[in-house]
């Protein structure tokens, strides 16, 4: 990993330019303050900082932090996208320069323990199921009915809604809604939570920059043990 002390110093100085731009491109999305993946990102800052200031870098201290890797690093990519934007011209190169120390960190983050117990090693199973959710056209929210919090989501629910689809795992799902159907979202929630039957619905989502979007919505209930899943499926109401 080869030193860069003056990307280490515009890293720096444009830390709030680049915070502003990543947080305009998650929207709601994006890490709040004080939340665990804030954490991490100050630290892979620091990281980023003394490995290129010093060419070199010890592995970056995660201990202690039970965070979601899939959603740490949707954020560490719109983290570099927004720094490639603020760079401008010199954004692929830029990419090119941080690439080796994202792929460091993001490494140290797969292995440490809190990692692992936050992961956790899904079965045949369900990693079958989930496949087979990605390639649906439709998009697909698995909402937490107690908390209201997205647990996993398909790639076209990020392509409706702008951002990542892992950069949507732990947001609460009403930051995608207008303020004007929360009612009716929640309304949803709590039958599905009371053992409804299947339910159809038209409501509308918003996304990463606010923009309505009128959906048509079925939503099922799937319980285990430990929580009950409100599992909705969308698709852009059609006319």
């Amino acid at each position: 990993m080869g030193g860069n002390r003056e990307l280490a110093t515009w890293l720096v100085v444009r830390r709030r330019h680049i915070e502003t731009a990543m947080d305009a491109r998650l929207g709601p999305a994006a890490p709040a303050a004080g939340a665990p993946e804030t954490e991490v990102l100050r630290r892979f800052r620091s990281f980023a900082s003394s490995a290129l200031m010093r060419g070199d870098a010890a592995a970056p201290a995660l201990d202690g932090l039970r965070v979601n890797d899939r959603r740490v690093t949707a954020l560490l990519t719109a983290w570099c996208e927004a720094a490639a934007e603020v760079a401008g011209d010199d954004g692929i190169a830029l990419r090119v320069a941080l690439d080796p120390v994202i792929q460091r960190f993001r490494a140290s983050l797969r292995v440490t323990a809190t990692g692992r117990r936050s992961r956790g090693a899904p079965r045949a199973s369900r990693r079958a199921v989930m496949a087979a959710i990605d390639r649906v056209a439709d998009s697909f929210l698995a909402v937490d009915a107690e908390s209201g919090r997205i647990v996993d989501a398909n790639p076209a629910a990020g392509a409706l809604l702008g951002v990542a689809r892992d950069a949507l795992l732990g947001v609460e799902a009403l930051a995608f809604v207008p303020s004007g159907d929360h009612t009716g979202w929640w309304t949803q929630l709590d039958a599905v939570a009371e053992g409804a039957e299947p339910r159809r619905f038209r409501t509308s989502l918003q996304d990463a920059s606010g923009t309505p979007i009128a959906v048509d919505c079925s939503v099922t209930c799937f319980s285990t043990r430990d929580r009950t899943l409100a599992l909705f499926v969308a698709r852009p109401a059609a006319g």
